[in-house]
């Protein structure tokens, strides 16, 4: 599978890294191709229009403030698969933007595009290493095609996850707050970055 990745930070190339272990092909889309970062990339480098326009998947992995410019920037978003793993958190993570999730405001800036929100609960370093010694990390997922939620929940399996339908799209909104506790959690409440979310049955 070819999957562009709009957004080099450490979302976006720990999971390039662990795509490309699993054998897909990935290309990351940047502002500056040519640069020397873009060139240590785990994927090869491109403009964004260039990876949208190639791939079958597309991430969304940019920092909250600069989603809705680079989103409506782009053409070839209609029946494209967009995994959207922002968060809308508020500058000092002072808490989520009030109003529709973040989810919702991808769907409408990236026109036609089949999005689910996926990736964006947990650390980064849990997308690069999945492994836990007492079970798979959660990863859930929402989203209002089925088709395109299928191929997010089997990536996410792919690389280590418990993947989890959570729904339609409008529960984002939940999956983001889930997101702004997971960091509450690392940063102020004293857990550290090396835990996640788990699912546990009787």
């Amino acid at each position: 599978m070819n999957i562009a990745i709009i957004g080099a930070g450490s979302v976006g190339q720990a999971l390039g890294a662990a795509f490309t272990r699993i054998g897909h092909t990935v290309t990351f889309g940047v502002r500056r191709p040519d640069s020397d970062e873009s060139k240590a990339l785990p994927g090869a480098a491109v403009s964004m229009q260039q990876a949208v326009e190639a791939a079958g998947v597309v991430v969304v992995a940019l920092p909250w403030p600069a989603t809705q410019g680079v989103l409506e920037s782009l053409t070839g978003w209609e029946g494209k698969i967009l995994l959207d793993a922002t968060n809308p958190i508020k500058e000092g993570l002072a808490g989520l933007e009030e109003g529709a999730s973040g989810g919702e405001k991808v769907a409408g800036w990236a026109k036609g595009a089949r999005v689910v929100k996926i990736f964006n609960t947990t650390g980064y370093a849990n997308m690069s290493d999945t492994a836990y010694a007492n079970g798979k990390p959660v990863m859930f997922y929402a989203g209002d095609d089925a088709a395109a939620k299928q191929t997010a929940g089997e990536l996410a399996a792919a690389i280590g996850f418990e993947a989890i339908d959570a729904g339609p799209l409008k529960n984002a909104a939940l999956l983001e707050s889930a997101a702004m506790l997971w960091i509450w959690l690392a940063v102020f409440g004293k857990q550290g970055r090396d835990f996640a979310y788990a699912l546990l049955r009787r």
